[in-house]
């Protein structure tokens, strides 16, 4: 599933970083670090991979 805004990505790559070793899951907060727990390396890699041009900051809440 790609990103739906450039914050989701940021912390996508946050908890892609903790899940591989490359930074302690103690540095993580709020959404990365509900991500590391709830979602696969593959899907943390596929969201945190997605073109940032055309997405906003921060997604629109409904």
């Amino acid at each position: 599933m790609p990103a739906k805004s450039g914050a989701q990505q940021k912390a996508a790559g946050a908890a892609l970083a903790a899940k591989r070793g490359d930074m302690p899951k103690s540095k993580l907060r709020g959404a990365s670090k509900q991500m590391v727990e709830s979602m696969s390396e593959k899907e943390l890699d596929k969201m945190a991979s997605t073109k940032r041009k055309g997405k906003p900051e921060h997604a629109a809440k409904h």
